[in-house]
């Protein structure tokens, strides 16, 4: 004989009434009785309600109705259609393993490109064409898809299986026939004769702003491959110097290495160095330089982002010794040295 297992929840009753009983349902016994699907259900929903804090007290005011309103206010998308409770309670764990879900349009992956630009254009700025080939969808593709209640999503299908008689587990599975909630390709869908989607050239015009640095990304929304069923990823220009000839870049600051003569070094000097952008700036020097020495000149580094400044250019003096000396020439440096 079945088991009687008081299911009906009242008013203001206690999850304890009932939660002690829940073991009976899940037992051979009661799998095979021919009410135990119906039972089963209605236990599961008295479940819910029962542990659930804030439920129990909305059925207590305001019985199903209020629930009802409760539910419809929640996200959509639980992809477990027992709730998880019960089973998970028993160590059966949540049916269909979804949890909940927000039905969310899903995006293409993000596509980065490297862009290469000198040292020179990240000092002046420059505005440089680029030119993406991406993946458009086909102009018909929505002529070519169909009706399909089991696709939960792009690449996701819903499968069940039975577990036991009146049991049945529901599985994510991947289907790329699936291309939205609801919906899934049709192949060889003459709208479409070559897929679901086709090449298209992208003209984008990417701005190099002064002081910009070797790494920085440049994001261009919305761009990245289409796909039926996804909203489109972003392109991502990833900026990398091309290392520059004499100079090396430090932050906001510039550093290059230059050349003195001997005599320079030791009675002072005034000489000119290229900037990066061509510019000639003008160096004095009046005191002794020792080799290895590093000048700092204010102002003539790299520009600061946001336009406030530039750094500074530092100067690595290397120091040029003669490779032979006459008498003569030793005579006179001892004498002006002594």
């Amino acid at each position: 004989m079945t088991p009687s297992i008081p299911i009906k929840v009242g008013l203001g009753e206690s999850v304890t009434t009932y939660v002690p009983s829940f073991p009976h349902l899940l037992s051979p016994f009661a799998i095979d009785s021919p009410d135990a699907q119906e039972k089963f259900a209605t236990a599961s929903n008295a479940y819910t309600i029962l542990s659930n804090e804030e439920r129990r007290e909305v059925y207590d005011r305001e019985g199903e109705e209020g629930l009802k309103r409760m539910e419809a206010r929640e996200a959509q998308g639980n992809m477990d259609p027992f709730g998880g409770g019960i089973f998970e309670a028993f160590g059966f764990g949540g049916f269909g393993g979804g949890g909940r879900r927000r039905d969310e349009e899903a995006k293409t992956p993000n596509v980065v490109i490297p862009l290469r630009v000198s040292l020179k254009q990240l000092f002046t700025g420059d505005l440089l064409e680029v030119t993406y080939i991406r993946q458009v969808l086909c102009m018909n593709h929505k002529d070519c898809t169909k009706p399909a209640p089991e696709c939960q999503g792009p690449g996701i299908r819903l499968r069940q299986q039975q577990l036991a008689p009146g049991f049945i587990q529901q599985v994510q599975v991947r289907d790329e026939t699936c291309v939205a909630r609801g919906k899934a390709w049709r192949k060889g869908c003459s709208a479409c004769p070559n897929g679901q989607t086709q090449p298209e050239e992208v003209k984008l015009t990417v701005d190099i702003q002064p002081g910009m640095k070797d790494g920085e990304m440049i994001t261009f929304s919305d761009v990245a491959d289409e796909k039926v069923g996804h909203s489109a990823g972003d392109l991502v220009v990833h900026v990398q110097a091309i290392p520059h000839e004499f100079y090396t870049r430090h932050g906001d600051d510039l550093r290059v290495s230059l050349k003195v003569g001997l005599l320079d070094a030791l009675v002072g000097f005034e000489t000119t160095v290229k900037q990066v952008d061509g510019r000639d700036v003008k160096l004095n020097k009046p005191t002794v330089t020792s080799h290895g020495e590093v000048q700092r000149v204010k102002g003539q580094g790299m520009p600061k982002s946001g336009g406030s400044g530039l750094g500074d250019l530092l100067i690595t003096w290397e120091v040029t010794f003669p490779e032979a000396l006459t008498d003569e020439q030793k005579a006179l440096l001892k004498k002006a040295l002594a």
